[in-house]
């Protein structure tokens, strides 16, 4: 059955592309997250492995809400790492960095995932998509303030 929402099938393609490349930075976020959540040592290893948990969960429910979006605007969503491979601009880290090394490639992530969703965001603005405009300024906001709670661990 044909989409009938009042924008057209190539301005949704070019959202849920949009959108898919927010999924696989997401995606990659979380990965990245929970991995640093297993893996940090340190001084601060209590307040660190406790706000990545926070952070990943979060991420691991927001993935959902950007996949169902890209469903809802009737394009397939992608699901493998390889297609998050292809999609996202960001890097996995290698090996297993410092505690303060984590803290800086996930302000580094966070930062990545809002200017992906920012990048969205004139799409959905120029044919009054506001259900995928509110997604975004939720992850941007969102994201933002993780970046900010991550950047103010390294002040001295």
């Amino acid at each position: 059955m044909e989409i009938d929402i009042g924008i057209n099938k190539k301005e949704r393609a070019k959202i849920a592309e949009g959108l898919s490349r927010l999924l696989a930075d997401s995606y990659t976020l979380y990965l990245t997250t929970h991995n640093f959540h297993w893996n940090v040592t340190g001084p601060m290893f209590n307040t660190l492995h406790l706000m990545f948990e926070a952070q990943y969960t979060e991420l691991a429910l927001a993935v959902d809400l950007i996949a169902e979006r890209i469903r809802a605007l009737g394009f397939p969503a992608p699901g493998t790492y390889r297609e998050f491979q292809k999609l996202t601009s960001m890097s996995e880290p290698e090996g297993v960095p410092s505690a303060e090394e984590m803290i800086r490639a996930l302000v580094k992530g966070q930062e990545a995932v809002v200017k992906t969703a920012r990048s969205v965001a004139p799409l959905a603005d120029k044919v009054s998509d506001e259900p995928t405009l509110d997604l975004l300024t939720q992850r941007m906001q969102i994201h933002e303030k993780n970046a900010w709670m991550l950047r103010s661990l390294l002040e001295s």
